[in-house]
């Protein structure tokens, strides 16, 4: 019998949000990206694109700003838009993907990072 892995459904890790889904905003994917639904994500400054969230990154990308609700995939020189929770929510920190290889501390700060645009990690 073959074995099926399901992926994660759109805000599949979103608990509640604001009223009036004031929690979304429509932003713009980065080039050579693959986002998943529940994605953690981080805005270069220069460009003003989301990418997935780098600790390690030095261009705006390293501070979590938002949980994509979408998946998309960009190729090279390419953006795309997505509605991703921006603000006010509760997210379920055991169904968001982060970057492969991240510590617990860098974990914790991520939830820090979000609760600063007052989405809350639990």
């Amino acid at each position: 019998m073959p074995t099926f892995n399901e992926g994660r459904h759109p805000a599949e890790f979103l608990l509640s949000e604001a009223n009036g889904q004031r929690s979304r905003g429509n932003i713009t994917i980065g080039a050579s990206q693959t986002i998943v639904p529940g994605q953690v994500l981080g805005q270069i400054t220069a460009s003003g694109n989301w990418v997935m969230h780098d600790p390690a990154a030095a261009d705006g990308s390293q501070t979590a700003g938002a949980v994509a609700l979408y998946g998309a995939v960009t190729a090279a020189g390419a953006t795309t838009q997505i509605s991703a929770i921006v603000r006010e929510a509760e997210v379920n920190g055991k169904t968001l993907t982060y970057k492969a290889g991240l510590t617990q501390p860098q974990i914790t700060q991520i939830a820090t990072d979000l609760a600063g645009k007052q989405i809350l990690v639990r």
